[in-house]
């Protein structure tokens, strides 16, 4: 059952990484890194500070600070565990992918692009569903820049959902996590 799973999950990177073609290739290479998406981050940031203030804003962006880098050092860790290789470095998956020059090298399960995007997704709509109306477009965020990974060939689509999975996981937890927390610090509940 295993090697179907992994079958079905070679042929639809296949699939998927083979809709591509070179007019839309430095659209998805400038989306892939995650400095492009630095003014995303400047809008959110000023959102928060607009809804919270800016002392809140501080201890917010302290709080994504720790749970960012938890995040990341968790999505090494599991990667480290299962030792897969990104398909544009697996030998077998070489004549069947599109070939780019970014080819990045460690481990593919779980996509660490789409845990980290879709936790500080998660967190940063629950934070402001009850503030601002439309936060919800930000949904957008993680599953562009998950794609990315599929059309580019480094990591199986299985890498990416489990990615979401973890990311919307948690999100939600440091989100509850927060709330204690800013309960403690601001004696008021979000």
């Amino acid at each position: 059952m295993l090697d179907t799973l992994i079958a079905k999950d070679k042929a639809l990177l296949i699939y998927l990484n083979n809709l591509g073609n070179e007019q839309w290739d430095n659209l998805w290479l400038w989306i892939t890194h995650q400095f492009n998406w630095i003014p995303l981050f400047v809008v959110i940031l000023g959102l928060i500070t607009w809804k919270f203030g800016v002392k809140k804003t501080l201890f917010t962006l302290l709080f994504i600070a720790i749970f960012v880098a938890f995040s990341d050092q968790f999505t090494n860790l599991i990667k480290n565990l299962t030792g897969r290789t990104r398909p544009c470095n697996a030998i077998d998956m070489q004549e069947y992918l599109r070939q780019f020059s970014y080819k990045p090298r460690g481990k593919s399960f779980w996509s660490g692009h789409a845990s980290l995007s879709t936790t500080f997704t998660t967190f940063i709509i629950l934070l402001l569903r009850n503030k601002i109306k439309y936060i919800y477009v930000l949904i957008l965020f993680p599953l562009v820049f998950g794609y990315s990974r599929l059309y580019l060939g480094v990591h199986y689509p299985i890498d990416v959902s489990a990615g979401y999975i973890s990311g919307i996981i948690l999100g939600t937890l440091f989100y509850k996590l927060y709330k204690v927390i800013f309960l403690k610090v601001f004696k008021e509940s979000l």
